[in-house]
């Protein structure tokens, strides 16, 4: 089998790495050609265009940034749609909204192509490791094709139904994360303001029922106040702006995204390259507008 891989950012570049490693013949794209030329050291084939990509390959991971980014490699709602995803696997593994993957896998299938929604969870530490979590949706027989390919990058996968299920699941856990990662950094905050060892915290944290693989990685950031990133503030959002209209659709409440994403706007405004982790310092800000002098 002939596999493909578009986009290598700060996720599909250990992503694409993990898969060479594993001994997946590979032929990458990607939008600029600094990260092409690392896969091509590594081993992997680099086409010239997605168009190229698309007509060496069976099954294609897809990893870019939004539908706008997709459907211009697919050429989609062009002539050259049709004979680039025709008798050919697209494995979308970003995150968009539920209804434009649900109107993607329609025009692959009518174009006698296979879809399947394969988004992860994990930060860029987990994908550097293989430890993301795939979560997975479209026709059965092309899910189970699609499974052990995953293999060398995620850990676990769970088959969540038809298109968009995936997607669905990645929002649910998404706005888990989002909430706290949030809490994390005002419950740091709010120690910090009280004067409190801060190192003391989290170790407290740590050794509690609260801790998580989330705390334990964002931790270490928040008192080295290290913003370097691993999950970027301008995905957070608009990954919170996904979730809020996939609520607002069904008639769903999210009073805490909802304040989340007045916080993750200041925090992508500031710096969007920043972690997330960064939301630190729009809870300061707050902190500072209220504060009484001295």
């Amino acid at each position: 089998m002939d596999i493909g891989f578009l986009g290598l950012g700060v996720m599909g570049r250990p992503m694409a790495l993990n898969l060479l490693r594993a001994g997946t013949p590979l032929t990458v794209w990607n939008r600029s050609a600094p990260a092409a030329d690392a896969l091509r050291a590594a081993g992997a084939k680099t086409a010239d265009s997605p168009a190229d990509l698309l007509a060496r390959t069976d099954t294609v991971f897809v990893m870019l940034a939004d539908g706008a980014a997709i459907d211009t490699c697919l050429g989609r709602g062009t002539p050259a749609f049709a004979e680039r995803v025709a008798g050919r696997t697209l494995v979308h593994m970003g995150t968009t909204a539920p209804d434009y993957s649900r109107a993607l896998e329609a025009d692959i299938r009518a174009a006698g192509g296979r879809y399947v929604e394969a988004p992860v969870s994990g930060s860029r530490v987990p994908a550097e490791q293989g430890r993301l979590v795939a979560m997975l949706a479209g026709d059965p027989e092309a899910v189970e094709d699609v499974r052990p390919l995953l293999a060398p990058m995620c850990h676990e996968t769970f088959a969540c139904g038809p298109v968009p299920g995936a997607l669905l699941m990645k929002l649910s856990v998404n706005l888990f994360l989002i909430t706290t990662v949030t809490g994390l950094a005002e419950a740091f905050h709010f120690a910090e303001r009280h004067g409190l060892d801060r190192g003391r915290f989290l170790a407290v944290l740590d050794a509690g029922p609260m801790a998580s693989g989330v705390s334990r990685m964002k931790a270490p950031k928040l008192l080295a106040r290290d913003f370097g990133v691993q999950a970027a503030a301008a995905d957070v959002l608009m990954n919170n702006r996904l979730i809020a209209e996939a609520a607002r659709a069904s008639g769903t409440a999210t009073p805490l995204l909802d304040i989340c994403h007045a916080l993750f706007a200041e925090t992508s405004a500031a710096d969007p390259a920043a972690d997330m982790i960064a939301v630190l310092r729009a809870i300061e800000s707050r902190t500072a507008a209220v504060a009484p002098a001295g």
